[in-house]
């Protein structure tokens, strides 16, 4: 029984060093991880007891309020929070994406991580001695409060609680207000370059953001194509949103979107393909008289032009007679997602969406 029960807590152990391997990796939910969190659930009794006061997990914030279009701040105010606390090493900070995988392996969304005694279990799967929680509500006295909880895993007792107030493009204002917050009730003493270095915003374009969470989205769901459409919309409101970048890097290198290459690219790729010294002509060329009737039949022979409407000038696989209202924007086809509001028409539908 002794032996069975160190083999246990060896594999515990094993799991739980998996987890704290880095603190801020990729945003794809890859094989790996989705195996670790079973396992990490297989052995979910041994992990209670390898729980780490300096680890910390953020979770998902819930949305409360009745705008729909608020929902992918739910999980963009914890990346905006991990990236910002992955600077800090006064902490492990526990990855989004190993939050993902055990919320997919346990059948949680993001309201079944606030049901009551969800949030400490989530967090011992994840080594976490604290929990960094919140809720997204309609403001008082502008368009958004947000609330963030600190929970100590061990007793399951909130020991901080922060609050801000503000309008959804000052979005990345009122994260450093909880951050500062946050790193204060985590007793965290701040030099001040890293005061700098957390000042500076992940981005100040609330439409590059929005985008960028997205993306995420449709990472998390499988669905890279467009997870990949969405960080390149962000990055063409915002070209400095490294972590889109980041993200488009990562899916490319795993496989799992392909470079589109530009039609002179692809030519010339195919070029250095061909073999040019394996020759079926002669190296003089033999000079050949054409008559009258040559030039005819050859012009006969010419492919019809290609009218400029037939041509997909920017790369998104419409032209403008497939319906492409904007065929200069990527970002601009039938194929495109509608945003509410925006004064653009994205799908091409004529009008846009109010």
């Amino acid at each position: 029984m002794k032996k069975m029960f160190l083999n246990i807590l060896c594999c515990a152990v094993l799991i739980w060093n998996g987890l704290i391997s880095f603190s801020w990796g990729g945003q794809v939910v890859t094989k790996e991880l989705k195996t670790w969190a079973k396992e990490a659930i297989k052995q979910e009794k041994a992990l209670q007891a390898i729980v780490k006061p300096n680890t910390v997990a953020v979770m998902y914030f819930h949305n409360r309020t009745k705008s729909s279009k608020l929902n992918p701040l739910q999980k963009g105010i914890t990346i905006m929070l991990c990236t910002d606390l992955s600077l800090l090493d006064d902490i492990q900070l526990v990855e989004r994406v190993r939050l993902q995988a055990l919320v997919e392996e346990l059948d949680l969304g993001v309201s079944g991580l606030v049901e009551p005694g969800t949030a400490p279990r989530v967090g011992r799967l994840l080594g976490a001695g604290c929990i960094v929680g919140g809720d997204i509500f309609e403001g008082k006295l502008a368009e958004l409060r947000l609330n963030s909880d600190l929970l100590e895993v061990g007793n399951e007792k909130i020991f901080g609680q922060v609050m801000t107030e503000g309008n959804l493009a000052e979005l990345f204002r009122m994260e450093k207000d909880l951050l500062f917050e946050i790193t204060s009730l985590l007793k965290i003493k701040l030099t001040p370059e890293q005061k700098q270095a957390l000042k500076k915003p992940l981005s100040t374009d609330i439409k590059a953001l929005i985008y960028f969470f997205k993306g995420i989205e449709y990472s998390d769901q499988g669905n890279y194509k467009k997870a990949s459409s969405f960080y390149k919309k962000a990055l063409k409101k915002d070209p400095d949103l490294g972590p889109a970048q980041d993200a488009i890097s990562e899916l490319l290198k795993l496989g799992l979107t392909k470079k589109k290459m530009k039609t002179r690219t692809l030519l010339k790729d195919l070029r250095n393909r061909t073999s040019l010294t394996d020759r079926l002509t002669p190296d003089h060329a033999v000079k050949r008289s054409r008559t009258p009737q040559d030039i005819e039949r050859r012009q006969m022979l010419k492919p019809e032009p290609v009218s400029p409407n037939d041509i997909d000038n920017d790369g998104d696989g419409y032209t403008e007679n497939q319906g492409d209202c904007d065929d200069n924007n990527y970002s601009v086809n039938p194929g495109a997602e509608e945003i509410c509001g925006d004064g653009i028409d994205q799908d091409c539908d004529g009008s846009d969406m109010e």
